[in-house]
């Protein structure tokens, strides 16, 4: 099972006095990235939401935010009335006028003319909050469960298609190396001197050992299913899964720099391509 590391989670809170809206977005990344953003209110309890949202993301560029609609009633700014008038008194000596509506909308829109009150965090309403981000993070989670499940898939398709393209390559390797012997015989016959039998047997089986893909052809089938094994493990762990597939990747390369024949070079580019797309998929997963 594995989970992607793109994902989507929403929670809204409703509050006799105030609407809470809690957003996490995951994107791919190596690491843990965290963009916390929130009202200075909730600030304190920063380290402890970083906290919570690593044990349970691990990985990816999570954009982390916390929303709060505040209605009139239970506003924490206030109007700084001496300062106001103040302010007033001052335009109505320097302009000359009465108007005292006017001035008090220049007076409004001058420093200090608002005071913004110090709230405390209330421990019942944040408990409330907490539930409400555990709730975002569970169903960023269940995105990413449905996103891992179609990486899941493609990923299988592709494999099988690796290790269909490596029965081809089985099949075809005696043919192969039949058609090497044939072209040192023909090359050899055609310097139109004796040659000792025995010692042309000898030259192709070295000759023949250095191309041979044996080894090769068994590791690649081995890391295709461990490949397999690990997708259907309990965990998801892509780093793991990227090292396997390099593995593969190894593997395929030397089959493809022996094989010294064209109709298996084109088999071993399809599995290349196949292993690629794999290989862009695993930056998704977690």
């Amino acid at each position: 099972m594995i989970y992607s590391m793109t994902g989507y989670g929403k929670s809204v809170l409703q509050l006799p006095t105030k609407k809470i809206t809690i957003e996490l977005k995951s994107l791919n990344s190596k690491n843990l990235d965290l963009n916390a953003r929130m009202p200075s209110i909730y600030r304190e309890k920063e380290l402890d939401l970083r906290k919570l949202i690593a044990n349970q993301l691990v990985r990816g560029k999570v954009d982390f935010s916390i929303y709060v609609e505040t209605t009139a009633d239970d506003t924490s700014t206030q109007l700084n009335a001496p300062v106001v008038k103040q302010y007033m008194h001052q335009l109505r000596e320097l302009l000359n006028t009465s108007e005292d509506q006017e001035l008090l909308k220049m007076a409004v829109r001058f420093p200090d003319a608002l005071n913004t009150v110090r709230e405390e965090i209330d421990d019942q309403e944040w408990q409330q909050i907490e539930t409400e981000i555990k709730s975002a993070l569970d169903s960023l989670t269940d995105y990413r469960l449905n996103e891992g499940k179609v990486l899941e898939q493609d990923f299988n398709d592709r494999i099988k298609n690796i290790a269909d393209l490596l029965e081809q390559v089985i099949a075809m390797d005696p043919e192969r190396i039949e058609g090497v012997r044939e072209r040192l015989r023909k090359g050899v016959e055609e310097l139109r001197e004796k040659y000792d039998e025995n010692r042309f047997e000898q030259e192709l089986v070295y000759y023949i050992e250095k191309f041979d893909i044996t080894e090769e052809k068994v590791r690649l089938d081995n890391h295709l299913n461990y490949f397999t094994e690990s997708i259907n493990s309990k965990d998801s762990n892509g780093k793991k899964l990227g090292f396997i597939a390099q593995e593969i990747g190894r593997e395929i390369n030397t089959i493809g720099s022996k094989s010294n024949y064209a109709p298996m070079q084109q088999l071993v580019v399809q599995m290349k391509d196949e292993l690629e797309k794999i290989k862009e998929q695993l930056l998704n997963v977690l």
